[in-house]
């Protein structure tokens, strides 16, 4: 994966879905050669100069200043989490710590795990590897633990499990532009790690639901969430899904937890999954 590219593709995704009338441009009818607005308009909206805008979506912005980037951020109609993943492409990497050992889950996180005794709990690493987990989250997704483990990742359960995908149902598609969307914002902030480029590769060339997402350029942080999931045991589950973003401890980066409204039906589910 270059960086020159992805973040040259990521411009153009973004200059591609604004038409003049977005802007407050007028349109003088015709054909136009490129969807969205051409480059000299963005950078007319932008301030800046149409050579020092063209650089940039060439991949070169190493010298583009801060007050540059947010100019055209805000001319490219931005939002948060895509503003600091153009501000992250555009900087030279820093180095980046490999993750450690995926199997060396602190004990600390497994006694965390173990406390849930109603709520799945999965401990996510860089790659999106499922590097931990408490027996509720298998009896809610299945038995990933008996996966190779270069297939035990979120990733390959949504996108290559069809029992997963099944477990979501008419959700699948949100559910899997969410994961998608946020492995661009991993691939910013651990930039220079190969395994995460090579996951992400490795992706595009397995599944074709996840090629096509991945050229759409979505990027968002994964927030709270909810899933409606078919669980073939005990039916339908409401889960409310909450990612914990853990201190830098190399070998996981998240806390995804699933927990049911008090009370509900759901919450009786787990109950009922959790005594099997």
């Amino acid at each position: 994966m270059d960086d020159r590219i992805e973040l040259s593709e990521f411009l153009k995704s973004r200059r591609a879905r604004l038409r003049p009338e977005d802007v407050g441009l007028r349109d003088y009818g015709g054909a136009r050669r490129v969807a969205g607005l051409r480059r000299e308009e963005l950078a007319r909206l932008a301030g800046v100069s149409i050579a020092h805008y063209t650089r940039l979506e060439q991949g070169k912005g190493d010298s583009v200043s801060d007050e540059i980037l947010g100019a055209i951020g805000t001319a490219l109609r931005l939002d948060t989490d895509e503003l600091t993943y153009l501000h992250r492409m555009t900087r030279r990497p820093q180095p980046c710590a490999g993750a450690a050992d995926p199997s060396e889950v602190p004990p600390s996180f497994r006694y965390l795990l173990a406390s849930f005794v109603t709520t799945p709990a999965l401990v996510i690493g860089r790659h999106t590897q499922i590097v931990g987990w408490n027996p509720l989250a298998v009896a809610v997704f299945g038995d990933f633990p008996a996966l190779p483990e270069n297939r035990r990742t979120l990733s390959h359960l949504l996108f290559a499990e069809p029992s997963v995908r099944e477990l979501h149902r008419t959700g699948w598609e949100r559910a899997a532009r969410e994961h998608v969307a946020h492995l661009r914002v991993l691939l910013g902030r651990y930039r220079g790690d190969a395994g995460l480029a090579a996951h992400i590769d490795h992706m595009r060339e397995l599944n074709a639901d996840f090629a096509r997402m991945w050229a759409e350029h979505p990027v968002a942080r994964l927030r709270s969430r909810t899933y409606v999931l078919h669980h073939p045991v005990v039916g339908e589950l409401t889960l409310h899904g909450e990612p914990i973003t853990l201190p830098d401890e190399p070998s996981c980066c998240g806390l995804d937890l699933y927990a049911a409204e008090p009370g509900s039906a759901s919450e009786q589910a787990l109950k009922k999954l959790g005594s099997l």
